[in-house]
């Protein structure tokens, strides 16, 4: 950054870190040490739901794609795109009516907003949930509690959708499904990673990635087995195996030993870490760690991060960068269809290209630079966007789906890398409020996508694709204000923190 202004007043003393008292991360490595099985299972169990996340995210791909229509009558003619200006007996729908909202509710003619209103009533919900749940975790309900909530939630609003009578109560409840599924994957993300030390973290962090893409990848699956039933089918089969997982939850997931030791809860957290690794023999009696300065309320972790020009900073440019990152990831898929291809095709490849992006970060992530691979992801998904729907440049349609793939996949890296990221940038008391503004700046990308994509129909994705291009390789440009990551520990207090910034910065004025 160009400011140069010291964190601290210059004649203060710095802070020497070596007489800090043992950090959070520092004593749960001792205790834990190697990666065992229970930590392995628990990672797992949290992890999956992110599997019926991606299902609720993408589940309107299907449930509100116009059905392709044919014509009953001799004076229609199946070239004229605009059934709209055609008599109602003159062309009837391939497939029966109830296999999509769109014809249905006949809503084919009602505009892109009202085709849309369910999508964005989804992102929108994610967006309001996430401003308002997001400190929940760090505070009063912890991560496994809030998971399970969150959870459950998203079960009984997904079954009540199947029941919509028009589509303004079906889009409130996608509203209210979104707000409730708003916490799952930071919950999820973080909860994971600190029942793990640093060494594991990347890795066990990439696991929910993997259970996002199988559920995303289930969606053509089981639209396709089930093309010829009712809409509402999907809403079913999506929602019971989801309300099973909420009871799993709550009975075999422990909390975070991290945010129990933070929150002051220190019987609770020895119980928890003696139950992950059983073969523990050391007394707890003579572990000590520096506590947090400052109380935790619903909105104070919130107000610190704002307040502090370091988090601030941070906070700024992660949250730029998943704005973008967030309109191709949610974009793309729903703008498949302008694209000159099979949709359950193209969604089930768009769904296939997210293993290879999680694999790239499973494997490497403990040799990426942050940054760098930032930069490198946003850039190439915003080029290829553009290339897929320049005029005379992919005479195919292989070619096309092609590019739009590539671009996919660099978002999904970038999304994986900047998750693992923020994780990385901010401190236990914190993070899961960190890591909900940035998802929420990733939603709210998510927002604008499907009036993006309604109106790219009527050109064949150029406006859509043409804008994910452009705004994911400007807002690209935002990870080079921070700071590099790779293979440092994480912090545990804002004050360590704060402390571990300033001798950053004091150690590069003496090298300037």
């Amino acid at each position: 950054m160009g400011d140069s202004t010291p964190l601290l007043s210059e004649s203060s003393e710095p802070p020497l870190l070596q007489k800090h008292l043992p950090s959070l991360d520092s004593t749960i490595e001792l205790c834990l040490g190697d990666f065992g099985w229970a930590q392995f299972l628990q990672a797992i169990i949290v992890s999956f739901s992110w599997f019926f996340d991606a299902q609720q995210t993408f589940i309107t791909v299907f449930t509100d794609a116009e059905p392709n229509w044919h014509c009953t009558s001799s004076s229609c003619n199946s070239s004229f795109s605009n059934l709209c200006q055609l008599p109602n007996s003159s062309w009837d729908w391939d497939r029966p009516k109830h296999v999509s909202i769109i014809s249905e509710w006949a809503l084919e003619c009602s505009g892109s907003f009202i085709t849309g209103l369910p999508a964005s009533s989804f992102f929108i919900g994610c967006l309001i949930g996430g401003l308002v749940l997001s400190t929940l975790a760090d505070s009063s309900l912890g991560r496994k509690k809030m998971l399970f909530l969150s959870c459950l939630m998203m079960s009984f609003t997904t079954l009540l959708t199947a029941f919509s009578t028009n589509i303004w109560i079906y889009s409130f409840l996608r509203f209210v499904t979104g707000f409730g599924r708003a916490t799952i994957g930071t919950s999820a993300l973080v909860l994971s990673t600190e029942l793990v030390g640093k060494r594991w973290r990347g890795q066990v962090g990439i696991v929910g990635f993997f259970c996002f893409t199988l559920g995303f990848l289930s969606l053509p699956a089981i639209a396709y087995t089930h093309q010829s039933h009712s809409w509402r089918t999907l809403y079913f089969l999506t929602s019971i195996p989801t309300l099973f997982y909420s009871i799993l939850v709550h009975f075999l997931v422990r909390e975070s030993p991290r945010w129990l030791f933070v929150r002051g809860r220190k019987e609770d957290a020895i119980s928890t870490l003696k139950c992950i690794s059983p073969s523990i023999t050391m007394s707890f009696s003579s572990l000590s760690f520096e506590q947090e300065t400052w109380n935790v309320d619903l909105y104070s972790a919130i107000r610190v991060l704002v307040k502090r020009k370091w988090a601030f900073r941070r906070l700024c440019g992660v949250m730029g960068t998943g704005f973008g990152i967030g309109m191709v990831y949610y974009g793309m898929p729903l703008a498949l269809g302008s694209l000159d291809f099979n949709l359950y095709l193209s969604v089930t490849l768009n769904a296939l290209s997210e293993l290879p992006a999680s694999l790239v970060a499973f494997f490497l992530i403990g040799k990426l630079n942050r940054r760098s691979s930032l930069l490198v992801f946003t850039i190439l998904s915003g080029v290829c966007s553009i290339l897929s729907v320049l005029k005379g440049f992919n005479p195919w349609a292989e070619l096309q789906i092609g590019l739009e793939l590539v671009s996919f996949f660099s978002a999904c890296s970038a999304f994986n890398v900047l998750l693992i990221f923020t994780i990385e940038l901010f401190p236990t008391c914190v993070r899961n409020s960190a890591l909900s503004m940035v998802r929420q700046a990733v939603v709210l990308g998510g927002v604008f996508s499907p009036m993006l994509a309604a109106a790219g129909r009527a050109n064949d994705g150029v406006v859509s694709y043409g804008v994910f291009g452009v705004v994911v390789g400007v807002c690209g440009l935002f990870v080079v204000c921070l700071p590099e990551t790779r293979g440092r520990g994480i912090c545990d207090t804002m004050d360590e923190e704060e402390h571990k910034e300033t001798a950053n910065c004091i150690a590069v004025g003496l090298v300037v």
